[in-house]
């Protein structure tokens, strides 16, 4: 009986009932198992070198790997040191630059009697799959942004009239670490939506190589399967922060599982908690979802021993980029020709702007913010 391998919620009862001070005789009497087994287990719990709060988090296949490796109830030694290695391997692999070799190399150095290069990517492999069944990309730290809009609504409240305002609910998920933006904003305009991925990348305090966006029509102008066309704001947004535009693909749901699963979490631990509560102005209604968004981040993934706000801390912001020194200034813009006497009139301020001879009664656009305006005619400008 006592050699004989337990189920794995039995044995998370074990655990825990070891962990709350129980004797191995109590916990055999009260799981009606040996007393043989009790200690057998326990002495590999001890052996693992896992805290019991982790060992208690893992799902039943990983936990499974750990206690029973190839039909035996006694993992080896070498294979303990192997899979104890794997969560430092998980939380590395997404990091650029950082190979299975390299991790490979990290392990051999702690472990020199450990197994060679092609066991270790089977058993993480295994590992892997257990953990993570559903087949997923694979990001690398920093690589991209994912941003998009929940369908449900948030709501205010008018104060005078009682009436119920509907206000959007944007998400911005880094890919690699998953951490995690959120606000509530007026509208999916085009200025509110360029301000809340800005309010993303502060939050962040970097930039990632990459912003993948569905097809909003903030972000782009003309949807395409081939090559699709950019807003012309966001994409001077992009250059000013130094980073890419990439329109997830039609019909490629793939592109965007990744926020949208998000969205389907923060429903849970946004929404419903928010639904019980009412709120009449937008700030007062972001500073309520700010501590439930930290909640969200430091709370640990279902089957792993780390958080998002973990990873996000120890790998990924560091590979962001810096932020620019000032924050980006929303352009507008309009049409106009240009007069004889070499200028040209920007209706939004009454005020007149100078313009090279050459372009008398050529017909320019004007790109415009609070601090500047930039003329163009067909591929030159001239900023006043």
């Amino acid at each position: 009986m006592a050699n004989k391998p337990i189920t794995m919620s039995k044995l998370k009862q074990v655990i825990r009932l070891h962990q709350q001070g129980k004797g191995k005789r109590f916990i055999a009497r009260y799981l009606q198992i040996s007393r043989n087994t009790v200690k057998k287990y326990l002495k590999q719990v001890i052996s693992v070198e896992l805290p019991l709060d982790e060992l208690l988090a893992l799902n039943d296949s990983k936990l499974n790997d750990l206690f029973h490796v190839k039909g035996s109830s006694i993992i080896s030694e070498r294979m303990k040191e192997l899979y104890s290695f794997f969560p430092h391997v998980d939380k590395r692999i997404g990091k650029i630059g950082v190979t299975r070799s390299i991790l490979w190399q990290e392990y051999k150095e702690k472990y020199p009697s450990g197994y060679q290069f092609s066991q270790f990517c089977t058993h993480y492999s295994k590992w892997h799959n257990r953990v993570t069944p559903v087949m997923r990309i694979e990001h690398k730290a920093s690589d991209k942004l994912f941003v998009d809009y929940a369908g449900k609504t948030l709501e205010l409240v008018d104060t005078q009239s009682g009436e119920i305002i509907p206000v959007q609910f944007f998400v911005g998920v880094l890919g690699y670490s998953q951490y995690t933006y959120a606000e509530a904003s007026i509208s999916q305009q085009k200025n509110d939506f360029v301000k809340s991925v800005e309010n993303a990348l502060h939050y962040f305090e970097g930039v990632p190589r990459a912003i993948v966006t569905d097809n909003l029509k903030a972000a782009v102008t003309k949807s395409s399967r081939y090559e699709p066309t950019i807003n012309e704001t966001f994409a001077d947004f992009a250059e000013h922060y130094g980073t890419t535009v990439l329109p997830a693909r039609a019909y490629k749901p793939k592109d965007k599982a990744l926020v949208e699963g998000t969205i389907r979490i923060l429903y849970s631990r946004i929404y419903a908690i928010l639904q019980e509560q009412s709120f009449t102005d937008l700030s007062e209604l972001n500073e309520a979802i700010k501590p439930l968004l930290v909640q969200h981040n430091q709370t640990k993934f279902s089957h792993r021993p780390y958080s998002r706000a973990n990873l996000f801390n120890e790998v990924e912001q560091q590979e962001l980029f810096a932020l620019p020194v000032h924050r980006y200034q929303i352009k507008e813009q309009s049409f106009a020709t240009v007069m004889m006497n070499g200028h040209v009139c920007l209706g939004h301020d009454k005020h007149y702007y100078s313009v090279p001879y050459q372009y008398i009664k050529k017909k320019v656009k004007l790109r415009y913010s609070e601090k500047e305006v930039e003329i163009y005619y067909q591929y030159s400008s001239s900023s006043s």
